[in-house]
């Protein structure tokens, strides 16, 4: 008997992102020695060397090689737990799907202490380096900024939801705490494989067209493994919707307006602002495809609970470029950017702030279900009995 479509897509996708974190766990142990003892092994080094150049890993090496020495022993720290986390990601997946609880306990009680430790070592290395002299410039390092607190805030939610019993939103935010995490994993590979279509382009220049879509893809990446585990067809609760048509048809305006004011900015900055807005659209255009053919079926199909949290993620990406817009003038004003750079910086965290404010406002709704059942189940109280009159007093008044 063959299996559906789904169910071989679903382990197609794991068994890749498997292999992608298995393959990027050396790299990760090893990456940073060579900056704190010249001549040490490095795996990616040695990778890149061989699938790009030699001469594009020598200016790697030199262009990191100062925004890391301020802080190369806690980018150490990160760099090692992140290889690490590499490693613990796939075997808490596989633990939630074999329901083997208490092994998935113990090991995410590991893996959410080797996630804040992690980030403080990332969080040590922005804090110590100016964002105009961070590896990559300025707008990576707002990137990265973004990506770290993303990380620590849905690592901490979703404790919060194991702890107060919703498994579903506990596994919805811990799926986009590893998404976050697979930024790396995944830049490195974009290192490989975007100066083959880009020749003469440096490493900063290639990171430039990476955060352009980065954040987007983990985030959608997994939307698409929360709705593949949730097989309901509705939650407890669950009435009417958070995205009627109405409030739809305004975040396809917001999101028009948005795209209105990013393309001719980009498009001003000649070649290089062609080939941002090609990295930026491209992606967002086959997300939005996805996500309303995804709604279009859950509402044929009649799921009601997969056509609301499928829409929910569609607004907050269509609001995505109305909010990079808006951040380009507060970046410039907030950390003293030129206008190309807060245009880059605010582009590179819309989608995934969105994809963030949207697990948020799942999860509010999950939990404004269970308040409507806890209502629903809570007997009234008993109305008060009147309070007897008063006899009138004899004698008094007169």
């Amino acid at each position: 008997m063959r299996r559906p479509i789904s169910t071989r897509r679903g382990r197609a996708a794991v068994i890749a992102v498997t292999a992608v974190c298995l393959a990027y766990a050396p790299i990760a142990f090893t990456e940073l020695w060579p900056y704190a003892r010249p001549g040490a092994p490095a795996l990616g080094e040695w990778l890149l060397g061989r699938t790009v150049s030699p001469e594009f890993v020598a200016d790697a090496v030199r262009d990191r090689t100062e925004p890391y020495e301020r802080s190369l022993v806690p980018l150490i720290v990160h760099s090692v737990l992140g290889g690490l986390l590499m490693l613990l990601g796939p075997v808490q997946l596989l633990t939630a799907v074999r329901r083997r609880v208490r092994l998935h306990r113990a090991l995410g009680l590991v893996f959410a202490a080797t996630v804040y430790v992690s980030m403080a070592g990332a969080a040590l290395y922005l804090v110590r380096t100016p964002p105009e002299r961070a590896f990559s410039g300025a707008a990576f390092w707002v990137v990265l900024a973004v990506v770290l607190v993303g990380t620590v805030g849905s690592l901490t939610f979703g404790l919060l939801a194991a702890f107060t019993g919703f498994p579903d939103l506990h596994q919805r935010w811990l799926l986009l705490c590893y998404g976050f995490l697979m930024t790396a994993p995944l830049l490195r590979l974009e290192w490989g494989l975007l100066p083959a279509l880009y020749p003469g382009l440096t490493l900063q220049d290639v990171n430039r067209v990476a955060i352009m879509h980065l954040g987007a893809l983990v985030s959608f990446g997994a939307l698409l493994a929360s709705r593949a585990l949730d097989r309901r067809s509705s939650v407890p609760g669950l009435t009417g919707t958070w995205a009627p048509g109405p409030v739809m048809v305004l975040a396809h305006l917001a999101g028009a307006a948005g795209l209105a004011a990013l393309v001719p900015a980009f498009l001003g900055q000649g070649a290089e602002g062609r080939r941002l807005l090609l990295a930026y659209l491209l992606p967002y255009a086959v997300m939005y495809a996805v996500l309303a053919a995804r709604a279009a079926g859950a509402r044929r199909a009649g799921n009601a609970w997969a056509r609301e949290e499928w829409r929910l993620h569609l607004a907050a990406l269509l609001l995505a470029p109305a909010f990079s817009a808006v951040m380009v003038p507060v970046l410039e004003r907030a950390m003293g950017l030129d206008r190309a750079t807060a245009l880059v910086a605010a582009a590179g965290i819309g989608c995934g702030m969105l994809a963030y404010t949207a697990v948020t406002v799942v999860s509010l709704r999950v939990l404004a279900g269970r308040e409507l059942l806890r209502r629903r189940r809570t007997p009234a109280p008993p109305a008060a009995e009147p309070a007897p009159a008063l006899a009138p007093v004899e004698g008094k008044g007169r």
